[in-house]
């Protein structure tokens, strides 16, 4: 008798739970006094957090930078961050995580990434491709611009003519022979 007591006193205080709505349960309005928090329910964001559809952040991800050695500079700092320990510091996809047996990005020597557009690599960075996630919540469009002009100078260092070199440099080059 006493266990069918002590199960019916379980079952009703379970149940009891299920019925709980959580419409009902106190809470604090945006816009009214809230006496846990000074000035009111509605609370500042927090420092660098960024709203969804941020038409600043959209206007930097739309408008690529004119590239610059300070631009450069920043992608070779964001490049060494985020993308070496995967592709490498030469961008040859051999980076630390590959030796550990993740698999193998493609090289950024490779013919297919060296023909695609700025836009592909910035896509990419934003929204992630194959086994690689996005970085949108870790790296600002303008660092990903950055990123984007540092492979372009990696995939140039590698594949550069003399004819790329300008005039006034290509003299200093032949001088210094």
């Amino acid at each position: 008798m006493r266990r069918v007591a002590a199960i019916l006193a379980i079952s009703a205080i379970v149940l009891a739970g299920c019925e709980q709505n959580m419409d009902a349960q106190p809470k604090y309005s945006a816009y009214t006094y809230a006496p846990a928090f000074r000035g009111g329910a509605l609370r500042e964001p927090p420092p660098g957090s960024v709203a969804r559809d941020d038409p600043a952040r959209d206007l930097a991800a739309m408008n690529k930078p004119p590239v610059t050695t300070a631009l450069l500079d920043r992608g070779r700092d964001r490049f060494g961050i985020f993308c070496s320990p995967c592709h490498g510091g030469g961008g040859d996809g051999n980076g630390i995580i590959v030796q550990r047996g993740m698999p193998r990005p493609t090289s950024y020597h490779d013919e297919r990434l060296r023909t695609a557009d700025d836009q592909h690599f910035f896509d990419v960075i934003s929204n992630g491709y194959g086994a690689m996630y996005s970085y949108a919540a870790r790296v600002p469009p303008r660092d990903r611009w950055a990123i984007v002009a540092y492979i372009r100078a990696l995939q140039l260092s590698r594949h550069a003519s003399i004819d790329d070199v300008p005039s006034e440099q290509r003299a200093k080059l032949s001088e210094s022979r």
